[in-house]
C-alpha cells in the first residue's frame, strides 16, 4: 500500500492546498516558483536558516553534508533577494547525494546549472551576487516561518508548477486524504462538462463551491 507521502507525490499542490484551506491550516507558500517548468519535488523538509552576517562570516553551505537522501532542503533567508544561498556546487552536491530538492526563502544563482541536472530548486528570485560574507548560518533543524507559514523538520514538502505546500507531518494522512477527494471531483467535474454537462449543472452535482471551505 503506498504511503502518505508517495499519495501525496501524486497530488497537485492544488489539491493540497484545498485541503489544507478545508482543515484551516496553513501550509500555501507564498514566493518560491520553479526554476523550470517541470520542476517537481516531494519529501520530508529539512530546515535552515540563515541570518545577516557580522564579524564572524561563518559558512553558506556545509550543512548540505548531513541532508539524507530523499529529503528537500528548506532554506529561509528572510526573503532576501539581493544576495543568493544556493549555487551550482550545491546543485550538484545535492544531486549527487540523492536530495529530493531544494525551496528558498530568498534567492539562488546558477540557473542553468539545476536546469541541466533536472534538480528542482524553488526560489523567491534569482540573483548571481553571492551570498558568502552577506550572511551566515543561523540554523540547522530547527522550525521556520516562510511568510507565515510554519515549516517543522519532516513536515512535507510538495513543490510543482504552482509553487510550494508545505503539511505538518502530524496531519500528513488527513491533508492527504482530503485532497484526493478534492482531486477526484474536480476529474469528475470535468468529465461531466465532456459529456455535455453545464458547467455550473456540474459543480453543483458534485459539491464544487464546498471543497476548499473550511470545516472550522
Amino acid at each position: 500500500m503506498d504511503t502518505p507521502t508517495q499519495r501525496a507525490s501524486a497530488l497537485p499542490t492544488a489539491a493540497l492546498s484545498d485541503a489544507l484551506d478545508a482543515l484551516g491550516l496553513p501550509g500555501s507558500v507564498l514566493g518560491p516558483a520553479p526554476l523550470f517548468p517541470t520542476a517537481a519535488l516531494t519529501g520530508p523538509a529539512f530546515t535552515v536558516r540563515y541570518e545577516p552576517a557580522d564579524a564572524d562570516k561563518g559558512s553558506v553551505g556545509d550543512f548540505l553534508d548531513d541532508v539524507p537522501p530523499g529529503a528537500v532542503v528548506v532554506i529561509d533567508n528572510a526573503g532576501r533577494t539581493d544576495c543568493t544561498v544556493w549555487g551550482g556546487i550545491m546543485t550538484r552536491t545535492a544531486t549527487a547525494r540523492g536530495v529530493a530538492g531544494t525551496v528558498i526563502h530568498g534567492a539562488c544563482r546558477d540557473v542553468a546549472t539545476s536546469t541541466e541536472a533536472g534538480y528542482p530548486v524553488f526560489s523567491s528570485g534569482r540573483f548571481m551576487r553571492t551570498g558568502k560574507d552577506r550572511v551566515r548560518l543561523a540554523s540547522v533543524g530547527t522550525p521556520l516561518s516562510l511568510d507565515g507559514v510554519p515549516v517543522a523538520p519532516d513536515d512535507l514538502v510538495r513543490g510543482d508548477a504552482d509553487g510550494v505546500v508545505v503539511v505538518p507531518a502530524a496531519r500528513l494522512a488527513e491533508v492527504v486524504e482530503l485532497a484526493t477527494r478534492i482531486e477526484h471531483t474536480e476529474r469528475d467535474i470535468t468529465a461531466a462538462v465532456r459529456a455535455g454537462s453545464g458547467l455550473r449543472e456540474a459543480r453543483a452535482a458534485f459539491g464544487y463551491h464546498l471543497l476548499q471551505r473550511s470545516s472550522r
